[in-house]
């Protein structure tokens, strides 16, 4: 392992060893660094590597080429080691393994592990109702994105998947934060940021629920019931669905000003807002 490798790809591509980039520019070699990094601390098989890099068709070549490239990229991993510094070979940093290869940093400098960690820490604050809590360490982990993930490769098969499960859980992470915002009476300064998610996600009902709480919150009961409409109108046209249960009572509390719409905890604990626990869980239930 290394403790010196800063490995982030919640964004454009960046591997460094002692602060020093360790990233080639060639496309392939590229991508499995990027493939490495993703999976960092764990062996990803030779034939999926193989897949990734060649999309299901592999050359004849294929398998002496792949050593090519973790050839180069251990080279620049060795070149990154400062003079006269003691420091793992860079076979041990890049390590071939059980018939795969692993990008050992030891867990240290990953931004997935770190977001990874502080979303957990988010969920766990959520399920106490300790909102403040929950609000941070949210946020936190959503400022590590500085962008798509990998945004300068060109995803193969394994990447695509990866790709899209840390891109759902970050909307998760979102939805999550507007949640515990809103429980902390943030909704004015939500609203911009909650009318950009609806808009890029035009079918997501749990955002669009969230939004319609904010407006409403700001006094905006009309256009609340406006997002409904058009929300159950993109269902209906693109899915031939209805809205959810959830969404359709959220509707509902908006139409009759439900006084419960309106409960949030000034503290970290909701059960002392107006309302009690019954009107935490009911208000839960709303927002799906």
């Amino acid at each position: 392992m290394d403790m010196h490798m800063q490995v982030k790809v919640l964004g454009p591509l960046e591997v460094t060893r002692y602060g020093r980039d360790v990233v080639p520019t060639a496309a392939k070699p590229r991508k499995l660094l990027g493939l490495l990094s993703l999976y960092a601390g764990r062996v990803v098989p030779i034939p999926s590597l193989m897949e990734e890099l060649w999309e299901g068709e592999p050359p004849r070549s294929a398998l002496s080429t792949l050593q090519t490239y973790v050839l180069r990229l251990r080279t620049l991993i060795a070149a990154a080691v400062p003079p006269d510094t003691p420091a793992a070979p860079a076979k041990d940093v890049l390590a071939l393994r059980y018939a795969g290869y692993c990008l050992d940093t030891g867990g240290a400098g990953n931004d997935v592990l770190e977001y990874e960690r502080l979303a957990a820490a988010g969920h766990r604050a959520m399920t106490r109702r300790d909102h403040a809590t929950a609000s941070e360490r949210y946020h936190e982990a959503l400022r590590l994105w500085r962008g798509s993930v990998l945004a300068d490769l060109e995803a193969g098969p394994l990447l695509d998947v990866e790709i899209a499960r840390l891109e759902e859980s970050r909307l998760g992470v979102l939805a999550r934060a507007a949640e515990a915002d809103l429980w902390l009476g943030r909704h004015q300064r939500l609203l911009g940021d909650l009318t950009a998610l609806a808009a890029m996600h035009p079918m997501h009902e749990r955002i669009h629920s969230l939004y319609m709480l904010a407006l409403y919150r700001s006094g905006r009961r009309d256009r609340a019931l406006h997002v409904y409409g058009s929300l159950r109108s993109t269902l209906n046209r693109e899915l031939g669905m209805e809205p959810s249960l959830a969404l359709r009572r959220m509707q509902h509390a908006i139409l009759s000003a439900n006084p419960v719409l309106d409960h949030h905890g000034a503290d970290t604990d909701p059960r002392a807002a107006r309302g009690g626990a019954d009107g935490a869980d009911l208000l839960e239930q709303l927002v799906g």
